[in-house]
């Protein structure tokens, strides 16, 4: 099982998935894609068992995930202050992996339903999700 984790910016949120779902899966691969270096170097110390940065390692990465996990904001161009290019939203899109969206509200992309909920418990959520897909 491939999990491929992208994120940007400081790569926070990719930071909590990754430790989370070490935690509950320590078996599972788990490929942390930045979209700046400095987010791929903060997921990889959460225990990534690899990493890579930019556009392209996202576009190739997407190819062969079994599951992608991040903010929504990965699948939608110029997200994260532009961080995230068309063509990464498009292979995000793309891709055959089966896809599990952290509904963030930042940079003008509001998510209804998510008002009153932690980040914690928005990835507390994402690995449910993502147990429910390894498991069944």
């Amino acid at each position: 099982m491939d999990i491929l984790v992208i994120d940007g910016q400081g790569g926070n949120i990719g930071r909590q998935l990754i430790k989370s779902i070490r935690e509950a899966f320590p078996e599972v691969t788990i490929t942390a894609v930045g979209t700046n270096s400095i987010a791929t170097q903060n997921m990889l110390k959460s225990g990534a068992s690899r990493g890579a940065t930019g556009e392209n390692s996202v576009m190739f990465c997407a190819r062969s995930a079994d599951i992608i996990i991040g903010p929504i904001g990965i699948a939608i161009p110029d997200s994260m202050l532009g961080e995230v290019t068309p063509a990464m939203a498009t292979a995000i899109g793309q891709s055959r992996a089966k896809r599990i969206f952290i509904p963030i509200n930042h940079c003008d992309n509001n998510v209804a339903g998510v008002k009153g909920k932690t980040v914690q418990m928005l990835i507390e959520d994402a690995v449910s999700m993502l147990a429910g897909m390894i498991d069944g």
